[in-house]
């Protein structure tokens, strides 16, 4: 493999960064010929210097090295005092840092190593200072150059000493060069340029002189016995690719090893490959922001494979997802990738998980063989104190997963993201919690960067997902509907305070009546009428889902003022479709248990009697069926990743759909011709519930074969409303 394969960051700091191990190690083991300016002259400094360059002198490599010696004031009176003494002046100033403290396995190892490939001729350092004028100072420039056997070079400076301190203490940082990238081969050029001057002694007002003493010293103080080739390996035991070496390098896995790997029949997307090697690039931390149905799980179980490959399989796992029927499908996956996981979370099937995961903490600490460990739990039992305190005992290197990461952002499970986790994963189609900056802030700090953004867009356009038609079904309230929304609209409006950034939002109870009001939305009575009208051409077809929501139905004709009196839409919904269509039906919602679910799923896609689907909530997150064709829309959301995950169950690809088609119940508060005959006072009221909308619209509109349509129809409701883009834009105040 040579340089210009690797994934190289432009930029490298100390503190996010672990430099010697992603820069160093991995691009020396590519390199034949290695320059260096490296500051100061110490042993510290030689032992820093030489992680990474053991395989590259084994494989006949090249090093020259260029430092300063540290003078102190009297070294450089002395200078002052008589020319004639300033070799040797240097000279002693060089033996002075020449420590014989070094009493750790491998910093006397390094240093004998270093003392044989000067001795074999491999590695050369010379001396540099400044003199002008017979004064004399310091050369401070810290710089690199890499050659691979190809002639590529990366060229890298700032602001990194080649010392301990330097290296893990300090907040520095160096910039890294490529000249195979077009817009940095001068840059390289340049160092190289330099390297080229002060090495032979050619740079004005720079002395760079050899002192074969002091190779002597260092061959007679530090060689000890026969060189160590295989230091890295022994002292860095995990394996060392950095970012994108393992493009390649990632190998399908068909032995018998203990610890995650990739299939032999799984083949992973370049854009899935890229996302672990980013994610590798920042120290196995980081977000893999991939829309629903683009192969998150699959990304996400390739990284876990690439993290247990590179410590050796000394790694426990810890897999979060939202709810149980997530968890059992993980677990299908999991066990694909060469992994038995503990299922941990409460239900009979699995009531010993605690005994399991307690036995697999002590195994992996005494025996070898055991030394990799997975545990695939819920969000709620992660929380829970008898996981926590599991977690506290567990001494190997934890890598946290958590599916459908945006739910973290929450206090009651945001306190268990700590530093227990060294490296960390979080995998969502919509991090950005809805009006909740701090809860995404907080996602954002701990998790990292973002590894890939693979939006809709860009998986329709890859064909990574199927194409849609979308029709927005405009239904409104009814009188009483409406008038239940404006008192609660009312009564929101004297429930708004100020946070602590001094921007208006609701306090609880304010919270509370915004439920209800959104409730109403979801609820309204003429979507049931609406759907009937819109449904019945598909009486006779399969696969299609009608997703409800969580709320009642509102009957004008009931003067009961009791809740329970009301229908549950979905049992409304699967009313209209079995009994009065005739259609086979079946819900999928929490009600259902695993085996019921399972069994809903087979029967759907086999696409004999069960034509539709209706669910609930319980869908949006994580349930995997691909063979959804014609979707109707009756929750009117207004969080856009409730909306767009809801989508995106749509959208998957399957056999014989060319494309998908989403009906979408679109709820105003009164027909659109009727607006004009409002008080300026009731059209706002209505403009918090119509830009929610009109916003949902938007959404589905811009990406939908026929788009048209959606614009249409937004048109002519900014239009009836008085509405412009910019109001669009502005977040309300009423917070629905």
């Amino acid at each position: 493999m040579s340089l210009k394969e690797k994934r190289i960051k432009s930029e490298y700091r100390s503190l996010i960064d672990n430099v010697v191990q992603d820069f160093y190690i991995p691009l020396l083991h590519e390199s034949t010929s290695y320059k260096r300016a490296v500051g100061f002259f110490s042993s510290s400094a030689l032992v820093e210097i030489s992680k990474g360059i053991a395989d590259m002198a084994k494989n006949g490599g090249k090093i020259e090295i260029v430092a300063s010696p540290y003078l102190s004031d009297d070294d450089i009176q002395a200078i002052k005092d008589g020319y004639k003494n300033r070799q040797k002046i240097i000279e002693g100033a060089l033996i002075r840092q020449l420590s014989d403290e070094h009493e750790d396995y491998y910093s006397m190892e390094r240093l004998n190593l270093l003392a044989h490939l000067i001795s074999d001729g491999i590695l050369d350092i010379r001396i540099a200072y400044t003199d002008k004028d017979n004064e004399i100072g310091m050369y401070h420039e810290k710089m690199g150059i890499l050659e691979d056997k190809d002639g590529n070079h990366v060229a890298f400076s700032g602001s990194m000493n080649e010392s301990m301190t330097a290296m893990s203490i300090n907040y520095e940082t160096i910039d890294v060069f490529c000249d195979w990238r077009k817009a940095e081969a001068d840059r390289v050029k340049l160092k190289e340029n330099a390297f080229y001057s002060m090495w032979n002694n050619v740079e004005p007002s720079l002395k760079v002189l050899e002192f074969p003493n002091i190779s002597d010293v260092l061959i007679e103080k530090y060689r000890k016995k026969g060189p160590n080739f295989d230091i890295d390996h022994e002292q860095f035991k995990r394996r060392i690719l950095a970012y994108g070496s393992m493009l390649q390098g990632m190998s399908n896995y068909s032995g018998t090893q203990v610890g995650a790997r990739i299939p032999a029949d799984v083949e992973l997307h370049e854009y899935q490959k890229e996302a672990i090697a980013a994610w590798v690039g920042e120290n196995y931390r980081g977000i893999f922001d991939m829309a629903t149905g683009t192969g998150k799980t699959y990304t996400g179980l390739g990284a876990i494979s690439k993290l247990s490959e590179d410590l050796n399989d000394d790694l426990a796992v810890i897999i979060v997802a939202p709810y149980k029927h997530l968890v059992e499908q993980w677990v299908e996956d999991i066990v694909k990738f060469n992994m038995k996981p503990i299922i941990a979370y409460g239900d009979p099937a699995h009531k010993d998980w605690r005994k399991k995961f307690s036995k697999a903490i002590t195994d992996q600490k005494i025996r070898r063989d055991t030394r990799f460990l997975c545990v695939v739990t819920t969000n709620v039992t992660f929380a829970s104190p008898d996981f926590q305190e599991r977690i506290d005992k567990i001494k190997s290197p934890i890598l946290l997963v958590v599916d459908e990461a945006h739910n973290f952002g929450a206090r009651s499970y945001a306190k268990h993201l700590d530093d227990r986790f060294a490296y960390r994963l979080a995998l969502s189609a919509t991090l950005e919690r809805h009006r909740d900056d701090e809860g995404t802030a907080l996602l954002y700090s701990f998790f990292g960067k973002k590894c890939i953004e693979y939006p809709l867009e860009r998986s329709i356009d890859e064909d990574k997902l199927t194409p849609y038609k979308y029709y927005p079904i405009l239904v409104y309230l009814s009188e009483l509907e409406l008038e239940s929304y404006e008192q609660l609209s009312y009564e929101m409006s004297k429930c708004m305070i100020k946070d602590k950034r001094g921007k208006y939002k609701l306090n609880k109870h304010g919270e509370i009546l915004a439920l209800k009001r959104s409730r109403i939305v979801a609820g309204a009575m003429q979507k049931l009428e609406a759907l009937k009208r819109e449904i019945t051409p598909y009486k006779d077809d399969n696969n299609i889902l009608v997703y409800c929501g969580a709320t009642r139905v509102i009957d004008d004709s009931d003067t009961s003022s009791d809740d329970e009196s009301d229908i549950r839409q979905i049992e409304a919904v699967t009313k209209i479709l079995g009994n009065e269509l005739n259609m086979g039906v079946a819900r999928f919602t929490s009600e259902e248990n695993m085996e019921e679910r399972a069994l809903i799923k087979e029967h759907f896609q086999d696409g004999g009697k069960l034509q539709a689907i209706v669910a609930i909530k319980c869908l949006d997150e994580g349930v995997n069926i691909p063979g959804i064709r014609t979707a109707f829309i009756l929750a009117s959301t207004t969080n856009p990743k409730e909306y767009i995950q809801r989508r995106g169950r749509v959208l998957r690809k399957a056999d014989n759909k060319p494309f998908a088609e989403i009906y979408d119940f679109v709820t105003l508060p009164r027909p659109l011709d009727s607006v004009s005959g409002l008080t300026i006072e009731q059209a706002n009221r209505d403009k918090t519930l119509v830009k929610n909308e009109l916003a949902r619209i938007k959404e589905f509109g811009r990406l939908a074969l026929n788009s048209m349509l959606a614009n249409n129809l937004i048109w002519d409701i900014q239009e009836a409303y008085h509405l412009n883009d910019t109001d669009l834009e502005k977040e309300d105040e009423d917070f629905e």
